[in-house]
């Protein structure tokens, strides 16, 4: 019998105090997408009534929590141990990769540090994660899109059925920049292609960020850009040509026209 392909192999650390519980479903089913979690750890003092909401589910989503007392105020030792153990399994080389979740801007030095070793970082975390710690991941997922509808609501266009984050303009210079950064028969670029330029310019482009689901919705209803079928199969994208505008017309005097009087 022929073996089955390997999986991408992913750690999943969750920092629970700055990560709600709402999220968990859509979390492993957005790593899932990259690979398999097969570690899927939570770090936090679960004896309180704080992280009640995580504890309630742990069994659901086979997460193992990593109990960690406040022994002393201010001080976070739940951050501590999942760099700890960040660094265990990085050493172990049994991963593919790591998923961070966290607001947290204390793992800023982490990301990079595993990146160092060949392995992709992505992270998970609320818009308010402060940019180095979003910049030093791979890629970096908004979990506010993870609570998103997964359908749309009756009477709402499927293309656009989400609440944006940010509005649906300011995803144009970047498309258009990616566009130009990327070599195309004609200015085309295929939409894969687009993708992964995107994903390099900026770690957090997510087409849910603007509003729709998919990369392929943004740009067709944005109409500064074309989007046709492509001979091979796929879509293939590449910027709506600009008109040029027509040179201002000079303002000539009237033969005859009084001349200004001067004093």
């Amino acid at each position: 019998m022929a073996s089955e392909p390997r999986s991408i192999r992913l750690a999943a650390l969750i920092d629970a105090d700055n990560a709600s519980a709402k999220i968990a479903s859509r979390l492993f089913e957005e790593i899932a997408k990259i690979g398999e979690a097969s570690v899927r750890r939570i770090y936090g003092d679960f004896a309180g009534p704080r992280l009640k909401p995580w504890a309630d589910i742990l069994a659901q989503h086979a997460i193992i929590p990593q109990q960690q007392f406040a022994y002393t105020a201010g001080k976070n030792a739940s951050d501590i141990a999942l760099v700890i153990d960040a660094m265990d399994l990085l050493h172990s080389g049994r991963f593919h990769g790591f998923c961070l979740v966290s607001s947290d801007s204390d793992f800023t030095r982490l990301a990079p540090r595993i990146r160092e070793q060949g392995l992709g970082v992505y992270g998970f975390g609320e818009r308010k994660t402060p940019e180095s710690f979003r910049q030093a991941c791979r890629r970096f997922i908004y979990t506010e899109n993870l609570l998103l509808p997964e359908t749309p609501t009756p009477g709402e266009e499927t293309a656009k059925a989400l609440k944006p984050l940010q509005s649906p303009s300011a995803a144009i210079p970047l498309i258009q920049k990616a566009l130009s950064q990327v070599e195309g028969e004609e200015g085309w670029v295929s939409l894969g292609m687009l993708g992964q330029r995107l994903s390099s310019i900026a770690t957090d482009f997510d087409p849910r960020t603007y509003g729709y689901r998919k990369l392929s919705d943004l740009v067709r209803r944005k109409g500064a850009f074309e989007v046709a079928q492509a001979e091979t199969g796929g879509l293939r994208v590449r910027p709506i040509p600009q008109e040029p505008k027509a040179p201002a017309k000079k303002r000539t005097r009237q033969k005859g026209a009084a001349s200004k009087p001067t004093s």
